[in-house]
């Protein structure tokens, strides 16, 4: 299958990084819109966007694209796409999607519809009335914005952000796919040297690691789409040969973590172990206010933020500490994600550049000190 249209959304703020990444691996026709971005590619170019991008959340193959405003135009616009070349006559076609701003409001209905549709195909297609359902999923996907349809299938079972590396995370986690994308801000390369002043999990620091080492964040996982008939056998093992012979165990990358809650640090380290990274970087408990400026490096930071009124007053206390050891030194960068509005009267200078993003549903700034 040559020219499928396929779709990462990806986190609000991070579009265009993802395309870089896209363009990176020579993919063709990368277009951004909100909230995602598609390039033009077949079944290779699936497994390589699975296994080696670090902010998409998921990789789909956009089947079919169309107006409806009446469930005869959803039915007919389904009805009309090609099925039968993803889903096998023993497949399970599981539907789930969402409206929004459409006349077709009712996401069960829409549901129904998008199945009895596909259903009606695959009878045509394959010649039975009875679908058992019984082998590997394909999962159908659907969106409709403004009245405008997109049938996709998910190819990434599992979230890109689940890497394989974080079991457990503490309160308050910075999702991984945007932690990779403020690394990719700060310019994190082989010869970087990375302090996360409050490690939490030890994020940062692993997809530092990662980045570093030119290790592909998906190397340590499956996918949904490995299990289906249309996948092509050879085009995961290529693309896990290809992402190895790029790793880059030469570089001289360093990380530090610090945190001052002990179990934060030893989940850190957990993590860490797990991608064998524990070599390149330390740890240590320690409090912010103790926290001493490197000579060279990136710094990166995800503090507590609360959503109590005594949480907040406790995390723009530690905003005037940051403020206070964060001082400004050649060489040194420093990357701050908050969501809180007055972070920068909390830190005591105006940042350098600042960059909306959302982690999750929670929209930040990641204030960024050059």
């Amino acid at each position: 299958m040559d020219n499928l249209k396929i779709v990462c959304p990806c986190l609000f703020g991070l579009e265009s990084i993802l395309a870089g990444e896209m363009k990176r691996l020579s993919f063709r026709e990368v277009k951004c819109e909100n909230g995602k971005v598609s390039f033009v590619g077949d079944l290779n170019d699936i497994a390589r966007a699975n296994i080696n991008l670090r902010t998409a959340e998921r990789v789909q193959i956009e089947v079919a694209s169309f107006k409806a405003l009446s469930f005869e135009d959803l039915f007919q616009g389904t009805l009309n796409a090609p099925w039968e070349d993803f889903i096998d006559k023993l497949e399970a076609f599981p539907v789930k999607g969402w409206s929004l701003n459409s006349k077709l409001h009712s996401v069960p209905d829409c549901q129904s519809i998008i199945k009895k549709a596909v259903v009606k195909r695959l009878e045509s297609k394959y010649g039975i009335s009875y679908f058992e359902e019984t082998a590997s999923k394909v999962q159908i996907q659907f969106s409709i914005l403004k009245d405008e349809v997109s049938l996709l299938i998910d190819t990434s079972g599992a979230g890109l952000h689940k890497r394989g590396y974080r079991a457990n995370s503490n309160d308050a986690p910075i999702k991984e796919t945007l932690a990779a994308g403020i690394l990719d801000l700060a310019r994190v390369k082989g010869d970087s040297v990375l302090y996360d002043a409050m490690c939490g999990s030890g994020t940062f620091l692993a997809e530092g690691f990662l980045r570093a080492m030119k290790i592909a964040p998906g190397l340590r996982r499956s996918f949904a789409v490995e299990k289906n008939a249309f996948m092509l056998q050879s085009a995961f093992q290529n693309a896990r040969n290809e992402a190895l012979e790029k790793i880059d165990k030469s570089v001289s990358f360093e990380g530090f973590g610090f945190d001052i809650d002990k179990n934060a640090i030893q989940l850190t380290d957990k993590n860490l172990s797990k991608i064998a990274a524990k070599g390149r970087v330390k740890t240590k408990i320690q409090d912010i206010k103790d926290f001493v400026v490197p000579e060279k490096a990136i710094v990166v930071c995800n503090p507590p933020y609360g959503e109590r009124l005594l949480d907040i007053k406790n995390a723009e206390e530690i905003y005037k500490t940051m403020g206070k050891v964060f001082e400004k030194r050649d060489g040194v960068n420093y990357y701050i994600i908050s969501p809180h509005e007055d972070f920068e009267s909390f830190f005591g200078r105006k940042a350098t550049k600042k960059r909306k993003l959302y982690n999750g549903m929670i929209k930040c700034n990641l204030y960024m000190y050059f």
